[in-house]
Order: C-alpha cells, then sequence, then structure tokens
C-alpha cells in the first residue's frame, strides 16, 4: 500500500498549534484485533446483547456472569498488542507540548504503546470499580473468577468501565471538555462521531476555532465538515503523519 499523503496545510496548523488534541475510537484497537463491543457476542455469549450485560443492574442480579463476560474480554485484550496509531500517537505527545489523548477505548493499549496522561471516557478493563463506595484499583488477577471484595467497604467491585446507565467520570469530561476547547487542532481517529458525550468534543473544538481533522477507514457523519479527511487505517496514516513532522 503507498503511503497516504499528508497535507502540507495540516502539518503547518499542527507545526503552529498550542494544543492538539487527539480522541481516538475503537477503529483504532481493532487495528490490534481487538473485538469491537458487539463483536464478542458470539459463542457462549451469542444469546445475549451488550445492554443486558453491560448493566449496574445485570451486575447486581448475576455479578459473576457479568464478570465471566469481562474475564474474556481481557483476556482477548492482554493478548493483544499496541499497533502503528497507538505508537505514533506516543510518539505525537512526546513531541508536541500541547498534545493531548483522550480515547473512548477500555483496552490500555495507548499506555502500553508509551502515551502518559491518556482520558479515559470510559474507564479501563484492568482496573476495578466498586459501585457502593466509588473506591478504584488495579484489577488484581486476569483470571479471577468471581469479582473481588472492596477493600475499603467489602462489597464486590466491577470491571472499572463506564455501563450503560452510568455517567462518565467527572474530572475525565472536564478535563477533555477544557482541552478541546482550547484545541487549534482536533483529531477524531477511529470513531463514528455517533456517541455521545464524546462526539461533542468535535463540536466544542469547532466552535473554538479548531482545524478538524477525521481519521478513518470509511466516511462518517463527521467527514462532511472535517476540514481535512485521512482515508485509510490510523495504523497507516498516523505513522506517515509522525514522519512528515519529522517527530
Amino acid at each position: 500500500m503507498a503511503s497516504p499523503e499528508i497535507p502540507a496545510g495540516l502539518l503547518e496548523s499542527i507545526r503552529q498549534a498550542g494544543r492538539v488534541v487527539f480522541l481516538t475510537g475503537s477503529g483504532v484497537s481493532a487495528e490490534s484485533g481487538v473485538p469491537t463491543f458487539r463483536d464478542e457476542m458470539t459463542g457462549l455469549w451469542a444469546r445475549y446483547r451488550p445492554e443486558e450485560l453491560a448493566t449496574p443492574e445485570a451486575f447486581r442480579r448475576d455479578p459473576d456472569l457479568v464478570w465471566a463476560w469481562y474475564r474474556e474480554r481481557r483476556r482477548h485484550v492482554a493478548a493483544a498488542q499496541p499497533n502503528g496509531a497507538h505508537h505514533a500517537l506516543a510518539q505525537l505527545q512526546a513531541h508536541l507540548a500541547g498534545a493531548v489523548l483522550v480515547t473512548q477505548n477500555v483496552d490500555g493499549l495507548h499506555q502500553r504503546a508509551g502515551s502518559h496522561e491518556v482520558i479515559e471516557f470510559h474507564g479501563n478493563l484492568f482496573r476495578n470499580g466498586c459501585r457502593d463506595c466509588g473506591h478504584e484499583m488495579l484489577h488484581p488477577d486476569p483470571e479471577l473468577e468471581s469479582p473481588p471484595a472492596c477493600p475499603r467497604c467489602n462489597q464486590r467491585m466491577g470491571p472499572g468501565v463506564v455501563w450503560f446507565g452510568e455517567t462518565i467520570p467527572e474530572e475525565a469530561l472536564k478535563m477533555a471538555w477544557r482541552y478541546s476547547a482550547a484545541a487549534d487542532v482536533f483529531f477524531s481517529i477511529g470513531t463514528s462521531g455517533l456517541v455521545y458525550p464524546a462526539a461533542q468534543l468535535v463540536e466544542v473544538a469547532r466552535w473554538s476555532g479548531a482545524v478538524i481533522v477525521e481519521a478513518n477507514t470509511q466516511p462518517t457523519p463527521l467527514s462532511a465538515s472535517a476540514d481535512y479527511v485521512l482515508r485509510g487505517p490510523a495504523g497507516t496514516t498516523l505513522p506517515r503523519l509522525v514522519e512528515r513532522l519529522g517527530a
């Protein structure tokens, strides 16, 4: 495959930017072989819908069932490796003083590629959270068969991800909103632009005058209004961007 062309105007905008925000979605992780949320409803799980398992109510009703599904998801993710997009974003963060990374993904692949201070909109599979007292901690054992007891209140802890019916962590939302409002360049990478409130970050950036860039394999609702569109896998387009910037 030929290297994707990076518009000279985009390169100049990035070089002059004081703040660049990167928003990533499931398309970035899919290039590492991480199944999307709905793709994992196969095999033993095919008779369930995600909405039947990824809710506080489902966990209260049958915590061991929900925990087993997330254990399977953790296995998939643990076997995956960061791809070219993850590594390119880590390089861009290191190269650009005002670069901020916001992700809708819960797999931790950005951190494994070397990114720091990642704003995780939907939490992280490898953390646990107590819905009773709010305590959070690293997940101690990928093969743990039952939800662990919270060391603070002794209630069962669930996966540290945002479920249907739950809100985005307040601090993550505040930080992402603040950085997007201050962005000079805003990238939407591997995301449909349909899931709110993450999708609203693009609107916040646009209202503030940012240059909007979409990097995706397929057109999305954002494509027609983006200032620049990098069509193709992020694992190809973003390393090319790093190369052109000399990052």
